[in-house]
């Protein structure tokens, strides 16, 4: 038989009524009779009274001790806590949908804990170096591949990254603190390792977190180089045999026009051999130009009057001012490798006149800017671009950024890509720069 909670309820109450007809009995004995026999009468009813409150209470009052106690588990994430009761009626019912409710918690946590392994396994094991930086600059998680990159392995947690980075390399050094995207070359010239280091924010929380993260890409160049090279031979070869075929069959039919006696059609057909054979050599020789770059031959550059020059080339819009010291770079080398950037970002759809560059001088540095507004670049495209003969243009050469990247390191340097956080991208080629009087 189903006692209700309102039944309990009712019978509380009529212990409380018994205790009131036993307080009125005993009130009227002490009108009749004299006071000793109503004291003995109500002591006689109040230890029944309490026993039966107590019986009544006593279980509802312990029931709901353990259901705070258990939210309470709950609110710490302990879900191994169940409850028991021995009723049928509503609080049984409350007792089994909390059971149900904590059974449910504790699937689901176990589920997120399972989850939060198997990203940790992979966060931790996977090749790219990620390192979360919280708004005070301190490291608060990094994996294995970042151990090894900035601490010999050792942890990084609780680090400053700031700190961490006075004794790393150079370039890697630059590339964390730009703050954008981009690729950098770290090692000696026989060692040298090409990386990708990408930047995001994002909140963690309710609180601002920085991932870093490198990748390598020297494996994934190398390859691609090959994949170039046979791309190269093959763009060689279309060239040389679209102009060598009718080279050789107007010079046969030149040779049938001479024993015919037919000399004024020569005119023509030499006319096309020339065409064909003066297109082979400009084609040949811009390949030639690039493999065969000449050391460079330093002279002092004023960059008022070189830029100017630079300017009835191509347009641009000069960003911030110009420094005041001279600079010491090869001065065709340098003129060339700018028009090619800013032709590349003319072409990448960048509003005409939303294409800049800047030139800042940093003590030991010079850095050059070319920045657009066009679409960027994807991660893939970023990874290749500086590779010689890569292009995404149907009829481009790939030699632009390529030839910019030989003259920027022929000069000692590095050129760098990244994706500009409001669109559009900038490709800036850091320079030695000596001491100079300024202008």
């Amino acid at each position: 038989m189903r006692l209700s909670l309102a039944g309990r309820l009712a019978g509380l109450a009529l212990a409380l009524l018994a205790a009131g007809i036993g307080l009125a009995l005993a009130l009227l004995a002490w009108l009749q009779s004299p006071l000793p026999a109503f004291a003995l009468a109500l002591l006689l009813m109040m230890p029944v009274v309490a026993v039966a409150m107590r019986r009544a209470v006593q279980p509802m009052l312990s029931l709901f001790r353990a259901l705070a106690g258990t939210v309470d588990s709950y609110r710490d994430g302990d879900f191994s806590f169940g409850l028991s009761w021995q009723g049928n009626d509503e609080l049984a019912e409350l007792v089994t949908t909390h059971n149900a409710l904590g059974d449910a918690l504790r699937e689901q946590r176990l589920g997120l804990v399972q989850r939060e392994l198997l990203l940790d396994t992979m966060v931790q094991n996977t090749p790219v170096a990620m390192v979360l930086v919280d708004s005070s600059g301190r490291v608060t998680y990094a994996n294995l591949a970042a151990r090894r990159e900035f601490n010999a392995g050792r942890r990084l947690e609780g680090h400053a990254l700031d700190t961490l980075l006075e004794s790393a390399p150079e370039p890697l050094r630059d590339a964390v603190q730009s703050g954008r995207d981009g690729l950098f070359a770290m090692g000696a010239d026989d060692d040298e390792q090409t990386w990708h280091i990408a930047r995001r924010e994002f909140r963690l929380n309710g609180r601002v977190q920085s991932l870093v993260m490198l990748r390598q890409l020297t494996a994934e160049l190398r390859r691609q180089e090959v994949q170039t090279w046979k791309k190269v031979i093959r763009v060689i070869s279309h060239e040389l045999n679209n102009s060598l075929a009718p080279v050789a069959s107007l010079a046969h039919s030149g040779a049938e026009l001479t024993r015919r006696g037919q000399y004024d059609r020569l005119e023509s057909v030499f006319g096309t051999i020339e065409e064909r054979a003066r297109h082979l050599e400009g084609f040949i020789r811009g390949y030639a130009h690039f493999a065969k770059l000449p050391s460079p031959r330093l002279e002092a550059l004023q960059w008022p009057e070189f830029l100017a020059r630079l300017r009835s080339q191509i347009d641009f819009t000069l960003e911030d001012t110009l420094p005041a010291e001279t600079a010491r770079l090869d001065v065709p080398q340098m003129e060339q490798a700018l028009l090619n950037l800013l032709k590349n970002a003319h072409e990448s759809g960048s509003p005409a006149d939303q294409v800049g560059l800047r030139v800042r001088r940093t003590p030991g540095q010079l850095r050059i800017e070319v920045m657009d507004r066009g679409s960027g670049m994807s991660e893939a495209v970023l990874a290749n671009a500086l590779v010689p003969f890569y292009s995404t243009k149907r009829s481009g050469t790939g030699l632009g950024l390529a030839l910019a990247r030989e003259i920027a390191e022929a000069h000692g340097g590095r050129i760098s890509l990244g994706n500009r956080s409001d669109g559009g991208l900038v490709v800036a080629m850091v320079l030695p720069a000596s001491d100079s009087a300024p202008v």
